[in-house]
This record gives structure tokens, C-alpha cells and sequence, in this order.
């Protein structure tokens, strides 16, 4: 049980942060008690943002002694409310964003070692400079901070060459709930000392330690050729993805799926989009070729989509020109969440199923719904070739729809988990549990994974200090 904070606690902690690093002041506050969705809405005794790895472990150093509950927090653009306090004014929000420095670039082994605090988008900019990429991205990348990519294991859309944010991870240092500092940075290929704590706190969400500097995989600046096609269906769309994977194969980056109403709503809401076919399609398939060369990779790519188009799996298509193009049809994709909450209110799932289950999962799921919910709607769209989509469920047209989900939104989310869970999918795929999830989590999931992830939480954090009330209470 948690306590709330002493004044002897919040002098001690003024005096150790000073005042770019404490604030108890409304207004400084305010943008981070809120989750980027809006949903979730929390109240803090004071916001503590410290600038190194050390001031951190004296913050939880005092807070555990004091058992004063931390939220850790990274660029706040999570998806479950994740990093949002609770509404009772006694917990800290712990901000990383400070610790903003890249420590070091080792361009012979082809590693970064970035604190918890880097932006995303800087991070790339910054390997870029050093003739490398980081080949994880998406599209809140101008806000999410390494720390939370690494706390909720980010995907992305380059899963399909590169893995989520586990597979880049070489090395972690991240401050443990009794205040000490664990470094793992050393990007040890082999290491058999137990249980991986690299990969635990990978992930965790911030509820078994503070990650505060991770040393991450690079790869080669690479050509790309970007393409957008249109399909029939999501059928169609595997089919297609089976033959790239098995004519191109590891070239092949990225492969979304978008249907028609998704790219609609982008194009209304939007400014200065468009959209890339003369003529619109029922499904649409976003894929990019990595390399090293354009010439080579135009040439291929060329070669299967006409191929594709003999076969009927395309019924259109149009290859980038340049990185300019190439651009305007990714933000056609990243601009999807944002055009859907434009739309109204709608509720978000997060889901995985095995690849071959997809197509069939997005055919049933909304018939689903609509047997039990009349006139519902319900899109897909993402990362196809990972087998996993981002699922909205949109209120039934002319009612009050914050009302609607507000009475019936619990229940739609049941039935889409428990149709996940059904083939053999996972209810968070890349976004993590949060608090938003937790409920539906420990209802649905199975029982002995959960009694590992409360063992696990109680043996590193047992009076429960990081992040209560998210992912399994």
C-alpha cells in the first residue's frame, strides 16, 4: 500500500532536483496528467524530472523508503494511459524527458547509446548524420522518447525485417525499485547469467524498474522504393505478401494494409494529402523495399508488381518516384489515428493474430459486432505483414457516440479480445496494457501467464511503487 507524500519528502526533493527539476506548479503540469487520447485524466503532488541516471535512483530511493508511488513518464504519446497518474494527487509523475542526451555513436560495431529522454525523430536524425538508421519508426516518432519505446517494447512499421524494440535492444540501464542502478549497456551477443533482465524490463511498462539509457542496434543508410497498391481484399493482400516474401524477401521492409475508409477520412481531415491512385480501391497495401541500390530495388519491385497485376493480386498501383513521394504515402498511413479521432469517437484495439488468421479476423470481427451491436462499424488497418492490425470500432451512425460506447464500450472490446484470444492473438500487440487494458487482461488472458507477471512484479517491487494500476494492477 502506497502512502501519499510527506512535506519533509517534498523539501528533500526540491533541494535534490532544484527548480528545473521539481515543479508543483498547475499550469507546468497540466499537458502531462492528461494521456495523448484524451481518456485518461490523472493529478499529480508534483512533477519530477531529473537530469541523470543517478538523481533518478535518489528519487526512488526516497520515494521506496517513503513508499510514495511513481508514474514514470517519457513523450506522454502512449495509447493505454500508461503513463497518467491517478486521480488521487499522491503519486509523482517522474518525467525522463531531461535525460535527452545521446551518449555515444559506435559506427564500427553499429551502436547507439541513447537516454530515456531522446525524441525519436532527434535519434534518427542524429545516426543519420553518422551514415546509420534506426529502423524503428511511427508515427507519433516527433514525440515518443526512447525510454517509453523501450518501456512498451514499440513495433512499428519495420517489424517485418527488423523486429520490435526487444529484437534492437543490445544493452539497458534502468534504476531498480530499491533505488539501484542496473547497467546492462554492454552489448554482450552472449550472456547466461539467469534470467534476462534486459528483456524484462523491455516491455514492463515501467512498473518493475526506470529505464534510463538504452544502447540500441544500427543498420546502414539503405535505398527504399516505396509503392502503393490497390487490392480486392485482405486476401488478396496476404497472397500478395507471400509472394514479395518469398521473391524479394528480407528487402522487403514494410507492409501495411489500409482500407478505402481509413485513406477517406485522411484525405477529408488532413491538409495537403491526396490520394495516390487516379481511382479508389477497396483495400489498399503500403509496401517499401530497403537496399543498396534504387536502381536495383526499382527493378525488382517493377518486375513482381507487374507480375502481381498479371496475377489479378493488384488491381493498381504506383511506385514513388523520389523520398518526397515516398513520404506523402507514409504520412497518407501515420496520419490515419489522427483522422480517426477527427471522425468522433470510436474505441481503438490494438491486436495480433497469427498472419494466416488475419484476413479471416478482419472479414468476421465485423459481423460479429454487428449481430450483437446493429449498425456498428468496424476498420482495420496496419501492420499486415506482422499480423498486426489496429481495430476500430466506430458507434452506430445518427446516436450520441461518446454515450453509446460509454454504455456499450466495454462489452465490444470483450467480444473483439475474446475473437483474438480465440486465434490464438495477443489483446496488446504493440501498445501495451496500460491501465485501459488491465481489466479486460486479467478476465481474458490465461491464468498462468498471469500469476507469472504478479510474481514477478511482487519479487521486484513489493510495495508496489512503479506505476500502480497499470498492466496488472
Amino acid at each position: 500500500m502506497t502512502c501519499p507524500p510527506s512535506a519533509s519528502l517534498i523539501r528533500t526533493l526540491k533541494n535534490l532536483l532544484g527548480t528545473k527539476g521539481y515543479s508543483a506548479d498547475p499550469d507546468t503540469m497540466a499537458p502531462w496528467l492528461t494521456d495523448w487520447r484524451g481518456k485518461y485524466h490523472g493529478t499529480a503532488a508534483a512533477l519530477l524530472s531529473p537530469e541523470t541516471t543517478e538523481e533518478v535512483a535518489a528519487i526512488v530511493r526516497l520515494c521506496g523508503e517513503a513508499r510514495v508511488a511513481l508514474v514514470p513518464q517519457g513523450g506522454n504519446s502512449g495509447m493505454v494511459g500508461g503513463a497518467t497518474p491517478d486521480a488521487s494527487g499522491d503519486q509523482f509523475l517522474l518525467s525522463l524527458r531531461r535525460m535527452n542526451r545521446i551518449r555515444h555513436i559506435d559506427r564500427e560495431a553499429r551502436f547507439a547509446v541513447a537516454e530515456a529522454g531522446v525524441v525519436l525523430e532527434h535519434f534518427h536524425n542524429a545516426v543519420l548524420d553518422h551514415g546509420f538508421r534506426f529502423p524503428l519508426t511511427l508515427g507519433g516518432k516527433g514525440s515518443a522518447t526512447i525510454g517509453g519505446l523501450v518501456s512498451t517494447n514499440a513495433g512499428g512499421t519495420q517489424v517485418l525485417r527488423h523486429g520490435t524494440m526487444r529484437a534492437l535492444l543490445a544493452g539497458i540501464e534502468a534504476v531498480l525499485p530499491d533505488g539501484s542502478i542496473f547497467d546492462g549497456l554492454a552489448p554482450l551477443k552472449k550472456d547466461n547469467r539467469g534470467y534476462d533482465l534486459r528483456h524484462l524490463l523491455c516491455g514492463a511498462e515501467g512498473t518493475l524498474g526506470v529505464v534510463t539509457a538504452a544502447c540500441l542496434h544500427l543498420v546502414p543508410i539503405a535505398a527504399r522504393v516505396t509503392a502503393w497498391a490497390g487490392v480486392e481484399s485482405p486476401d488478396a493482400a496476404l497472397l500478395l505478401l507471400r509472394r514479395l516474401d518469398a521473391t524479394i524477401g528480407r528487402e522487403l521492409e514494410g507492409f501495411e494494409l489500409i482500407p478505402h475508409a481509413c485513406l477517406d477520412a485522411v484525405l477529408r481531415h488532413i491538409p495537403q494529402t491526396r490520394a495516390p491512385l487516379a481511382t479508389a480501391q477497396p483495400w489498399y497495401v503500403l509496401l517499401e523495399l530497403a537496399g543498396e541500390s534504387d536502381a536495383a530495388l526499382n527493378e525488382e519491385l517493377e518486375a513482381q508488381l507487374a507480375a502481381a497485376l498479371d496475377a489479378g493480386l493488384i488491381r493498381d498501383v504506383v511506385i514513388a518516384k523520389n523520398d518526397s513521394e515516398s513520404d506523402a504515402f507514409w504520412r497518407l498511413r501515420d496520419s490515419i489515428s489522427e483522422a480517426e479521432r477527427a471522425e468522433g469517437p470510436a474505441l481503438q484495439h490494438d491486436v495480433s493474430v497469427p498472419v494466416e488468421q488475419m484476413p479471416a479476423f478482419i472479414a468476421e470481427n465485423p459481423r460479429r459486432l454487428a449481430r450483437t451491436f446493429p449498425g456498428t462499424r468496424a476498420l482495420s488497418f496496419g501492420h499486415l505483414g506482422d499480423g498486426n492490425v489496429h481495430h476500430h470500432v466506430q458507434p452506430p451512425t445518427g446516436i450520441d457516440g461518446a454515450e453509446w460506447l460509454a454504455e456499450h464500450g466495454e462489452a465490444v472490446s470483450r467480444l473483439v479480445y475474446s475473437h483474438v484470444l480465440e486465434l490464438g492473438g495477443s489483446i496488446s500487440a504493440e501498445h501495451g496494457i496500460g491501465q485501459m487494458k488491465r481489466d479486460i487482461l486479467a478476465e481474458l488472458d490465461s491464468p498462468a501467464r498471469l500469476a507469472a507477471l504478479r510474481a514477478v512484479k511482487t519479487g521486484l517491487d513489493p510495495a508496489g511503487i512503479f506505476n500502480p494500476g497499470k498492466l496488472i494492477g
